[in-house]
C-alpha cells in the first residue's frame, strides 16, 4: 500500500505552508522586537531572494526600517522606494489569481494594504528630514497627497478609511519647517478636518492640541486674521504669538509595534436550492452567500452539490499592545505631552473590515471550486479524490502577510529650544507604573526645525542604543 504513504509525504510538506507569515520570519522578528538590528539586518541579507518572491512588498519595508533604525538613511530610502515603486507599478497576475483560486491567496503577490503605502513615505520624508534635505522630504509630501487623492477617490461610502490626518499633520510640519507657511496652513487645515471628521467618528481620535496651536500660527503668519478669529472661537483659547529667539525640535514617538494578521476560520453547511443554486450557511454567525452553478442530476451525486460541510479560512488581525501608554519631554524645566497623532493599529483593523465581505466572496469561491474538483474526481478514483481532498484541506489557508514592523501608535510634540547644544528627556509610563527614561542631545539652529524619532519596543533593553532614529 505505497498510496497511504505518498499521502503522509505531502501531509509532511503541505504543514510547513500553514505558519503564519509572523511565524515564517521568526528569526527577523525576534531580532527585531529584542532590538538587535545588526542581527535583523544580517536575517533580510541572508533572505535577499524575498527580494524576488511575492511578499517583495514586505521585504523591502522591512529592509527600509532596519537600515534607519541602524542611521543608514540613504540605504533605508532606496529600500522604502523600491515599495513605492512595487506600489505605483502593480498590476494583477491572473494566472497566480487562479492559482490562488485553487490553493490559497499566498500563490499572489502582497500588493499592501492602504495605510501601509503611506506609511511608508512618512519613513521616507523623516530620513530626508534626518538627512537634512528638505527638497526631498517635499517630494515625498507630494506623493503623499497624491496617494490620498487616489485613496478618497477609491472609496466614496463616509464610513470607509479613505483620509489620513496624520499625513496631511505631517506634510504641514515639513511644509513648515521649510519656510513654507501657506501650504502649511493648507495641510494642517486638513489634517484638522480630518481628525474631527472622520477620525472621531472612525477611531475616537481628535485633533492633537499641538495642530490646533500649529494651525492657529500659520493662519497668523499668513495674514488670514478671519482664520485666526475662526479657530480660536473653535478651540476656545486665545492666539498669542511668540518669539521665536531659538529653534524647534519636533519628536515623533513610534510606540510599540502594530498588529500580526492570523487566521481563523468557519464551518459552513451547504443548502441545495432549485435550477443550480448552493447557499453556503452558518447559523452561528447568521451566514449566507449564494452561489449559482450549472447541475444536472449526477451532478447532485458526485459533484459541487454533493458538498455538505467545510471549512474555510478568513485573516484576521492580532493586536500587539503596546506596554508604554504615555510620554513627556522635559527640557529646561518645562514639560511637553507627547500626543496621539496616529492609531496604526485601529487604522489596521479597519482596513482589514472594510474588505471582509470581498475576502468572504474570495474564500467560498475558493472552497467551492477546491471541493467541486475533489468530488468529482472521487467519483472516477476514489483513492486519488481523497489525495485531492487531503491537499484541498492542507491548502485552505488564509492570507496573512502584513507589514508587522510599523508602530502601534505614532505620537509627537513641538518643543521650542534656544540655539545650541540642548538636552531633552522623555519620560515613557506604563499604565501599570512602569517608567523609562531616555535622554538626548541636540544642535539646534536659530530658525531651525531638528526632527527626531524614537522606536519604543517592549522587549529592548534600556541600554540599547538603537532605539533612536
Amino acid at each position: 500500500m505505497r498510496f497511504p504513504i505518498k499521502i503522509l509525504l505531502l501531509s509532511g510538506l503541505l504543514l510547513a505552508s500553514c505558519a503564519t507569515f509572523y511565524q515564517m520570519n521568526y528569526e527577523f522578528n525576534q531580532s527585531f522586537e529584542s532590538g538587535d538590528l545588526e542581527q535583523a539586518a544580517r536575517v533580510l541579507e541572508k533572505n535577499k531572494k524575498a527580494a524576488e518572491g511575492k511578499a517583495r512588498f514586505l521585504y523591502f519595508l522591512n529592509q527600509g526600517i532596519v537600515q534607519s533604525l541602524l542611521g543608514n538613511y540613504e540605504i533605508s530610502n532606496e529600500a522604502f522606494e523600491q515599495a513605492y515603486i512595487f506600489g505605483e507599478d502593480y498590476r494583477v497576475n491572473y494566472l497566480n489569481e487562479a492559482a490562488s483560486l485553487l490553493t490559497n491567496p499566498t500563490m499572489t503577490e502582497y500588493k499592501g494594504e492602504d495605510h501601509e503605502h503611506l506609511l511608508l513615505l512618512y519613513y521616507k520624508a523623516i530620513n530626508y528630514l534626518k538627512l537634512g534635505d528638505y527638497e526631498s522630504a517635499l517630494v515625498e509630501c507630494r506623493r503623499l497627497n497624491i496617494r490620498l487623492g487616489t485613496l478618497s477617490d477609491k472609496y466614496k461610502n463616509p464610513d470607509k478609511y479613505k483620509k489620513d490626518a496624520f499625513v496631511n499633520n505631517l506634510m504641514g510640519i515639513i511644509y513648515e519647517a521649510s519656510g513654507d507657511v501657506n501650504n502649511a496652513f493648507v495641510a494642517y487645515r486638513n489634517a484638522y478636518e480630518t481628525y474631527e471628521g472622520d477620525y472621531k467618528k472612525l477611531f475616537g481620535m481628535s485633533a492633537p492640541d499641538q495642530l490646533k496651536e500649529d494651525l492657529l500660527r500659520t493662519a497668523y503668519l499668513n495674514g488670514f486674521s478671519d482664520e485666526v478669529r475662526r479657530y480660536e472661537e473653535a478651540f476656545g483659547r486665545k492666539f498669542t504669538p511668540s518669539p521665536k529667539n531659538g529653534g524647534e525640535l519636533v519628536f515623533f514617538w513610534n510606540n510599540g509595534l502594530g498588529p500580526v494578521k492570523a487566521e481563523w476560520s468557519i464551518n459552513f453547511s451547504v443548502i441545495h436550492g432549485q435550477g443550480g443554486l448552493v447557499t453556503f450557511a452558518n447559523s452561528d454567525y447568521g451566514f449566507n452567500f449564494p452561489f449559482f452553478f450549472d447541475s444536472n442530476e449526477d451532478d447532485k451525486k458526485q459533484g459541487l452539490a454533493a458538498l455538505e460541510f467545510f471549512r474555510v479560512a478568513f485573516p484576521k488581525y492580532v493586536e500587539r499592545p503596546a506596554l508604554f501608554n504615555s510620554a513627556t519631554l522635559s527640557a529646561n524645566g518645562k514639560k511637553y505631552d507627547l500626543e496621539a497623532a496616529e492609531d496604526v493599529n485601529a487604522i489596521a483593523f479597519k482596513c482589514l473590515q472594510e474588505r471582509m465581505l470581498a475576502e468572504f466572496g474570495k474564500s467560498l469561491l475558493r472552497v467551492a471550486l477546491k471541493k467541486a474538483a475533489e468530488y468529482q474526481v472521487r467519483g472516477e478514483n476514489q483513492d486519488l479524490g481523497a489525495a485531492i481532498g487531503l491537499f484541498n484541506a492542507l491548502t485552505e489557508k488564509a492570507d496573512t502577510r502584513n507589514w508587522q514592523t510599523i508602530p502601534h501608535t505614532i505620537y509627537y510634540s513641538r518643543v521650542p529650544l534656544p540655539e545650541g547644544e540642548q538636552k531633552v528627556q522623555l519620560n515613557l509610563a506604563s499604565a501599570t507604573g512602569r517608567k523609562q527614561q531616555q535622554e538626548f542631545t541636540f544642535d539646534i539652529r536659530k530658525g531651525k526645525t531638528a526632527f527626531h524619532v524614537f522606536q519604543s519596543l517592549e522587549d529592548i533593553p534600556t541600554a540599547n542604543p538603537y532605539r533612536t532614529w
